[in-house]
């Protein structure tokens, strides 16, 4: 616990998170952009180029090989962050998490007002018809590895928002609506470079702006907090234990 932190969260009622991949990344799940993350790693095309729309248009098949390797994750938990998170919010002093994550941590662990800005690799729709499949389906398509509607024989997709992709414009005017409104924003596991979900900072007009990453982001300079430390350590406390 943070005693600076604790002193803001219990002067505030409608606190929004905003969260990355650092959130994730004490679950066990890899931050693409860190040193050991998917962009450091090899492969025959860099992970951005693999995770693009273009990329799934014309190499279905290796869009797949990768997204199930690397991207559907296995045994991952809620950490102390996330049960921080779904705490303060059944406190009724947390509004909302605004998330870049694709993994569904958030919600596994309480929380009920989550705006993806990314998707969910946990929801997957046929292209043709709609129809929807878990992730199981993805992990257990036959042949050449492509999912393939049980319905209507067409094309599954991931609900996750590739590069070269727009954002759910629902879920963004949600979100920025959120942080519009929040008495304290508490921005968590976040470099900020991603746009356009980095620019959301710039809708909060409070007085309690909180950065906690274990490096500086462009939001540092206008927090009245900055935390360099793992964000589970920085939100562990009541209501955390695993």
């Amino acid at each position: 616990m943070v005693p600076e932190l604790e002193k803001l969260i219990a002067q505030s009622s409608r606190i929004v998170f905003f969260g990355g991949a650092g959130v994730s990344t004490e679950s066990g799940i890899p931050d693409f952009r860190s040193v050991d993350g998917l962009y450091h790693q090899k492969f025959d095309y860099p992970p951005e180029v693999m995770l693009s729309h273009e990329f799934f248009v014309e190499h279905t098949a290796e869009f797949y090989r990768f997204y199930r390797e690397k991207l559907i994750v296995h045994g991952a938990e809620p950490n102390a962050a996330h049960r921080r998170l779904a705490a303060l919010e059944r406190q009724g002093k947390l509004t909302a998490v605004i998330t870049q994550n694709i993994d569904g941590l958030h919600q596994a662990a309480g929380s009920r007002t989550v705006y993806e800005l990314h998707g969910s690799t946990l929801r997957n729709y046929c292209t043709r018809c709609g129809a929807f499949y878990p992730v199981e389906y993805i992990e257990a398509a036959g042949g050449d590895g492509v999912p393939r509607c049980a319905e209507c024989g067409g094309l599954v997709k991931p609900d996750v928002v590739l590069y070269g992709e727009g954002l759910d414009m629902d879920v963004w005017a949600k979100a920025e609506a959120a942080v519009r409104a929040a008495d304290m924003l508490i921005v968590g596991g976040t470099s900020l470079v991603v746009y356009p979900a980095a620019s959301l900072v710039r809708y909060y007009r409070g007085e309690r702006l909180v950065v906690i990453n274990k490096q500086p982001t462009p939001a540092d300079a206008l927090a009245n907090l900055v935390l360099h430390m793992p964000i589970g350590q920085a939100l562990g406390g009541p209501d955390t234990a695993g």
